[in-house]
């Protein structure tokens, strides 16, 4: 894949993250000398070449006041998993759903939602409505709740690994 000069300068600036502003990209581009319209043009071009699949979001939930977090695994028949992961990761208190393999016979769980709250209490209270609501609290599940925070960050992009 070729990336020129100007696509790695975006790259290691979008690497940073977006400014949190009306105009991100405005912002972005005025700090490695492009318009709005270049930093867009530029990413547009470097999706639909492959080089960037695609733009994510990372919410420092902890600042925000969500204290507590469980990622709770779910051991869901494999035949339901598809469907059950549909309907858990389209519900408000769920901020990721993803499926996994099982690695029997001492992990048989499958899916696994994560459920972020004020404190412990609201996240059992959540985790406890979502399994009702939605006719999951048969299969068998366990909350993991965080002990200790790591920084969050995205990946990090630059000249130098563009070269590798």
């Amino acid at each position: 894949m070729d990336v020129n000069g100007r696509d790695l300068d975006l790259i290691g600036a979008l690497s940073a993250g977006l400014p949190l502003s009306p105009r991100p990209f405005a912002e972005l581009g005025a700090g490695i000398g492009m318009d709005e319209a270049e930093v867009l043009t530029r990413l547009a071009d470097l999706r639909d070449r492959g080089v960037i699949r695609r733009l994510g979001v990372i919410v420092r939930h902890h600042e925000l006041g969500y204290r507590a977090n469980a990622m709770v695994v779910w051991d869901v028949p494999d035949h339901a998993v598809s469907e059950v992961g549909r309907r858990l990761g389209a519900c408000p208190e769920v901020t990721l759903c993803y499926r996994r393999p099982r690695r029997l016979p001492d992990w048989p769980y499958n899916l696994f939602t994560m459920i972020h709250g004020r404190d412990r209490a609201a996240v059992e209270a959540a985790l406890a409505a979502l399994a009702r609501r939605e006719g999951v609290a048969g299969y068998p599940h366990l909350p993991l709740f965080s002990l200790r925070r790591f920084k969050q960050c995205g990946a990090r992009y630059g000249r130098a690994l563009a070269a590798e």
